[in-house]
């Protein structure tokens, strides 16, 4: 996209015809061309007065104050990439992406609900992916609905590259391969998945990066994003994540899954330029396989 500034509310671009003054309708079609965002989305900004053309620069209110839904609580957040259009925040273990029933404390989305009044940032919480609970790592989020309607349309398309680590019980006898089985709910349990044939699609790629006695340092990639996947596909090859009793994984020497999301790569949704997140294990992580290392 061309170069742009925010103004308050309003995102600013140079027009390329200064004739679109005052905007039509030829016009606005011809822009939502030029411009990376559903046409859809664009022509409703337009129905609502949300783009204008005035002394030749296009006008687009992308940032009008928003109140959040969450009620919100301090917390040290570590934020790791910001900007006027996205968030990527590396979330703690123990900590819920967003509440589960009404009244829930203690999330991610409470604790950005807070950071964003504090910042004087008048922006929903817009998560495009989530981690559970116990899992910790990189989770992206949109800070305006312009960015919302792309990343979406990102993650649905497999743009968004989410890479993982995690120590996986046992000795794998490849070094690297594709697990690629649909996963369902658990009838016998609400709060669990498993592989089963009339489930949904899911494909998850691993790589060892270390092989240790007891268990197997993974690179792990996804294709598809269903509830649980890692956790369901490891435990279903017979490496089920340490520290994951939910799905057979031991709990001697760790008390959560043992799964971190290290990496997120996407384009950003407004320049097209490529975004590389890394977040950093965490201390009860490293002192697991530096444990592991020393056996």
């Amino acid at each position: 996209m061309k170069a742009w500034k925010r103004s308050g509310e309003w995102l600013e671009l140079p027009a390329p015809n200064a004739q679109w003054r005052p905007l039509k309708p030829g016009a606005v079609e011809e822009l939502a061309v030029l411009l990376p965002v559903p046409r859809k989305y664009f022509l409703r900004l337009a129905s609502q007065n949300r783009i204008r053309v005035q002394d030749e620069t296009i006008r687009i209110q992308l940032f009008p104050e928003e109140k959040s839904s969450f009620q919100p609580e301090p917390y040290d957040l570590d934020i790791m990439y910001e900007d006027e259009f996205c968030l990527v925040v590396n979330k703690p273990a123990g900590m819920s992406v967003h509440p589960a029933d009404a009244g829930q404390g203690g999330t991610l989305a409470s604790a950005l609900a807070y950071y964003y009044a504090s910042t004087d940032q008048a922006c929903a919480i817009r998560h495009i992916h989530r981690l559970d609970q116990d899992t910790t790592g990189a989770v992206l989020y949109a800070k305006n609905e312009w960015a919302h309607v792309l990343l979406d349309e990102a993650m649905r398309n497999q743009r968004i590259d989410r890479r993982y680590v995690a120590l996986a019980e046992g000795v794998f006898r490849c070094k690297s391969g594709t697990i690629d089985e649909p996963i369902g709910r658990d009838r016998h349990h609400s709060g669990k998945r498993r592989v089963t044939a009339g489930g949904d699609a899911a494909v998850t790629h691993f790589k060892v990066l270390e092989q240790l006695k007891q268990a197997a340092f993974l690179e792990l990639e996804l294709e598809t994003g269903r509830t649980h996947q890692i956790r369901v596909h490891l435990s279903h090859a017979g490496h089920p994540l340490m520290g994951d009793s939910l799905y057979g994984g031991s709990v001697r020497l760790f008390h959560r899954q043992a799964l971190h999301g290290e990496r997120l790569l996407f384009d950003h949704p407004v320049t097209q330029e490529p975004i590389i997140v890394h977040a950093a294990l965490p201390a009860d992580f490293q002192h697991l396989l530096a444990e592991l290392n020393g056996q």
